[in-house]
């Protein structure tokens, strides 16, 4: 009962969840095909992690932006513009396959686009969560959001493997423009009328401002401190897998577009399940956070010394459980220790941090992965994410906001 909650009570919701089921297939369908084409057009790791660069490196300029925008305009609206944009991408990718366009610069430019379209779609996709389920629910719609996401990360690679090999890439982006057509028409059949009521800040307010304003909060919430810092290191070394998982498939393992689609489902599966562990918790916990990012080191240094596909595919079920365990609980205590009127500027910090490593973390990781193989590549992500494990052990737990456990508790009560 407490695992589908926001699910059951949530026609918006609902319609939101049922949206993003289709549309993220579709995403993990391109996110396979587009390193799988640039690893077959230039054989090279580090190629991989520029088209990451590419993508994730807008954020690293203007993330800050969006965040501040998604409290300043509907978020609703901003979010069904930005989907309508990611299809466009997506058709782009298409067509130059299709039209055999072998450039790796033109798919590099397409990343930029994408990535420029990230900066807004993110906060204000974190900001409406709080819309469409209220406080009281938000973890558990979390939880589950993630859970739809690592859901589609077994089919869509899985997909992928089949597609690439037997029609080729080109198919799999047409797939994914097609996809958004879902959450563009569930985001346009949402009642505004049943969004929960947040308040929004002054649209006077100057821009820089409002982002130092949000900057400033976070600096004196010690959860949202502790909680980001982390996050910033373990994301810029262990968790790259866009990059990481094509090469052991193809480099390390020596196989091809199934032995890639086996392992990336591998991780998905683990990462689902571990999403419907933090969707069936009544709160998000610090102590899971930190239990799970220490599973999450630990069995990537697994990973640098195993040498068979079955062992990897079943260590990588290990590490998506506490992927998702992590990545969850972690943005969930973000959320909760922030007001409504800085939701998204502070989901936009959250995405910023998470997101703006991403291109610094995927030329690494493509820059290891040449000079010692994905092994050297895993056992640095390891113990990367174990030593902030000893960091946020010495800042010891950090207490759940009071507030918010009243309003999980009126949640309880009124249900």
């Amino acid at each position: 009962m407490q695992t589908f909650a926001s699910l059951r009570r949530h026609r918006n919701y609902r319609l939101y969840f049922t949206g993003q089921l289709v549309s993220q297939i579709g995403t993990w369908l391109q996110t396979a095909a587009q390193s799988w084409l640039v690893l077959d057009l230039t054989h090279s790791a580090i190629a991989v992690g520029v088209v990451s660069f590419c993508f994730y490196g807008p954020y690293a300029v203007l993330g800050l932006l969006g965040g501040a925008l998604a409290d300043r305009v509907s978020r609703h609206r901003l979010m069904m513009a930005t989907q309508g944009a990611m299809a466009l991408c997506a058709a782009a990718l298409a067509l130059i396959v299709f039209l055999h366009v072998d450039r790796v610069w033109v798919i590099d430019l397409i990343a930029v686009i994408r990535g420029v379209v990230l900066v807004f779609n993110n906060p204000s996709r974190q900001a409406l969560m709080v819309q469409l389920v209220g406080r009281g629910e938000l973890a558990n719609a979390i939880a589950l959001n993630s859970g739809l996401n690592n859901a589609t990360r077994i089919v869509g690679p899985g997909i992928a493997g089949v597609l690439i090999a037997t029609v080729g890439t080109g198919w799999c982006f047409a797939l994914n423009a097609v996809s958004y057509l879902a959450v563009i028409a569930a985001l346009g059949a949402m009642r505004e009328h049943e969004f929960h009521p947040t308040p929004g800040i002054q649209r006077r307010t100057p821009l820089l401002r409002s982002i130092a304003d949000g900057l400033r909060y976070a600096r004196k919430t010690k959860t949202i401190t502790v909680v980001l810092a982390m996050l910033l290191v373990i994301s810029l070394f262990a968790i790259n897998f866009n990059v990481l998982l094509p090469v052991l498939a193809r480099q390390t393992l020596h196989g091809g577009p199934q032995v890639y689609g086996l392992i990336a489902a591998s991780f998905g599966a683990g990462a689902f399940i571990g999403a419907l562990i933090v969707a069936s918790r009544e709160r998000a916990s610090p102590r899971v956070l930190l239990a799970a990012a220490c599973g999450f080191g630990a069995a990537q240094i697994g990973l640098a010394f195993e040498r068979s596909t079955l062992g990897d595919a079943l260590v990588l079920v290990v590490v998506g459980v506490c992927y998702t365990l992590y990545t969850a609980s972690t943005n969930a205590l973000v959320q909760l220790a922030t007001p409504g009127f800085l939701q998204g500027r502070i989901g936009g910090l959250y995405s910023y941090v998470f997101l703006a490593t991403g291109p610094f973390g995927a030329l690494l990781v493509g820059w290891l992965s040449e000079r010692g193989g994905t092994d050297l590549a895993f056992l640095v992500g390891g113990i990367g994410t174990l030593v902030m494990v000893v960091f946020g052990l010495a800042t010891r737990p950090w207490p759940m906001p009071t507030g918010t456990l009243r309003a999980r508790r009126r949640a309880t009560t009124s249900s």
